[in-house]
């Protein structure tokens, strides 16, 4: 549809629709529009109605001329007020025009329209105080694009013009300039150098700065790309020890594992293995014959229990001899007898 071409604030045919939140915004595109389609009606709406006056040639006075005696160029201009009241009609919305729908003019509805949403002369002192101190106080953080802060600074001098209150077009741009984070000083410097304040303006200033900030991301992506690969370099090698590390550990560990196996399995056949000494195994058979009062274990040949009758050195009449009187008194004959069996034996 030919509507749809126009949104709203788009429309050259029309006001921009009132805005109580902004009124500030409102009030400039207002007025621009105005003064676009005829200045007589902002004369109007600003100073008042035009009146039914006229020159009398013959009184040589200003004289209040009644309708019907009225030319048409006095009429035509009287129409001028009813257009200007006609205006600020069309851009109200309806909770507005209630405010103002006994006033009878299009002056008494603009400062109607003032009064309400601008405030009277106190309220407006002390709004421009407020904005005063936020100009003053304004900064630009280090991560803050050229454009944010910008829009930034605009609002309240465009808030302080709407006031009629501002400062020249050098002080805006010093400003900026001081309000810049230090990471620009090189620029700020640099600017100070090369162009006169006095003329710079401050749409020039930003479209210098937005040069250099394109200029500082660049360079900020490729030390920021250089980081990450140093970074990831670093982390892969950091890997790759780690694992190396971990396999070398492990290698040890199993090693270890194994010596200390060996080492058990050698001590415990040692251990299984190794002759006693003499004199540990005389004290270990001398302390079992003392505790049983004889031993268990002798030589069959002599009685000795430190050897066995492979091991004895006596002769076997005298063991003979020995095991018979060993084994008591017995009679002569019984001797004989014993003697005469071992010498038949050999």
């Amino acid at each position: 549809m030919e509507s749809e071409k126009y949104l709203e604030g788009q429309s050259m045919q029309r006001p921009s629709l009132f805005e109580s939140d902004g009124f500030i915004y409102w009030k400039n595109r207002f007025e621009t529009y105005v003064k676009s389609k005829d200045l007589d009606h902002w004369h109007v709406i600003t100073f008042g109605d035009f009146s039914p006056i006229q020159y009398n040639p013959e009184t040589k006075k200003d004289e209040i001329v009644p309708f019907d005696k009225q030319n048409n160029d006095l009429k035509k201009k009287l129409a001028k007020n009813n257009e200007a009241k006609m205006v600020v009609y069309n851009a109200l919305q309806r909770k507005e025009y209630e405010r103002i729908f006994m006033c009878k003019t299009a002056k008494e509805i603009w400062d109607t329209l003032l009064i309400t949403h601008q405030g009277n002369s106190q309220v407006k002192d002390n709004k421009i105080d407020l904005l005063v101190q936020q100009y003053e106080q304004f900064t630009i953080p280090e991560e803050e694009s050229i454009d944010n802060a910008f829009a930034r600074f605009n609002t309240i001098i465009t808030s302080l013009k709407a006031l009629d209150e501002g400062f020249s077009s050098k002080n805006y741009v010093r400003k900026f300039l001081r309000a810049l984070h230090p990471k620009w000083r090189a620029k700020v410097t640099a600017i100070k150098e090369s162009k006169d304040l006095t003329s710079l303006s401050l749409d020039e200033l930003i479209g210098n700065l937005k040069v250099y900030e394109v200029i500082i991301k660049n360079d900020s992506e490729m030390v920021k790309g250089k980081r990450e690969q140093n970074r990831s370099l670093a982390l892969k090698a950091k890997k790759e020890s780690s694992d190396e590390d971990s396999l070398n550990s492990d290698s040890e560990d199993e090693e270890y594992a194994m010596a200390v196996k060996e080492f058990k399995k050698f001590f415990k056949r040692r251990g299984r293995f190794a002759r006693q000494p003499r004199d540990e195994i005389k004290s270990f058979q001398r302390s079992i014959s003392d505790k049983d009062g004889k031993s268990e274990r002798k030589c069959f040949r002599c009685g000795d229990p430190i050897h066995f009758i492979g091991e004895c050195l006596k002769s076997s009449r005298s063991n003979l001899r020995v095991n018979i009187i060993g084994k008591g008194t017995i009679s002569h004959d019984s001797l004989r007898r014993n003697l005469s069996c071992s010498s038949s034996i050999k």
